[in-house]
């Protein structure tokens, strides 16, 4: 069959059937993640304690684990991508497509890292709390402070998906425009990693704590948390390449 023929040559089927698979679980991964911060959460606060520990044993459980795997066969898929181009990553990285994808996986492997370092490990011992509880237990003293570093993470990971987003389309319909080869990229990976760090680490309560005033203003809201995203798009795009990029 053809479609064996130089399976795992780059642009041959291999890759193909891999990028498939990465847009499939990275819809999946990233439409809970909107499920969770949109639906789930605004639903929860109008929601009696009875009814919101049902809906986390039976509901978010459930949706947890599809979110979690899904993030981590979009990395893997992401991961068989790149070696897959063996020699040919090595050239593609360093050209406009390349940093464009790089910038995506900034803030994806932070997303991948949040969910199971943060999230899943805070989920837990929240969920397992509404269980033993339910089943006439003692709720775990550690559920109630793990709630904010789960909600923090989840609004950052929000945030972070619509430059991720973006970045990963641009690569393949946006950078390639350029035809100007580009220069060196050390300034703009300055900036961009300084803005990362400081976003991430305020979602994880280094700087401030939890409560922080950027944390209140950015992510006490969904609705502000996109507009954030947006505004992080913004900022490495106009400032990132069309300022610093197009002029080294």
């Amino acid at each position: 069959m053809e479609i064996f023929n130089d399976f795992f040559e780059p642009g041959a089927a291999g890759e193909m059937l891999s990028r498939a698979g990465h847009i499939l679980a990275g819809i999946t991964w990233i439409g809970l993640l909107y499920f969770f911060n949109f639906v789930q959460t605004p639903a929860f606060a109008d929601m009696s304690a009875e009814s919101r520990s049902e809906a986390q044993r039976k509901l978010t459980l459930r949706a947890l684990w599809w979110f979690r795997y899904a993030a981590l066969i979009t990395f893997l898929f992401g991961l068989s991508i790149i070696a897959m181009n063996g020699d040919d990553a090595d050239r593609f990285f360093k050209g406009q497509e390349g940093t464009a994808i790089m910038t995506g996986m900034l803030f994806g492997i932070t997303m991948l890292l949040n969910v199971w370092g943060v999230i899943w490990r805070a989920q837990k011992v929240i969920i397992g709390s509404a269980e033993s509880v339910a089943n006439g237990g003692e709720a775990d003293p550690r559920a109630a402070d793990l709630a904010k570093p789960a909600a923090r993470a989840s609004r950052c990971n929000t945030l972070f998906s619509i430059p991720m987003l973006y970045f990963m389309v641009f690569a393949a319909h946006g950078a390639g425009f350029w035809h100007e080869p580009i220069g060196s990229t050390i300034v703009y990976w300055l900036v961009v990693l300084v803005i990362w760090a400081f976003i991430e680490a305020s979602a994880l309560g280094l700087i401030g704590g939890y409560d922080s005033p950027f944390n209140k203003e950015v992510f006490d809201d969904h609705r502000r948390t996109i507009i954030a995203g947006f505004v992080l798009l913004a900022v490495v795009y106009f400032i990132g390449w069309e300022l610093i990029l197009k002029n080294m």
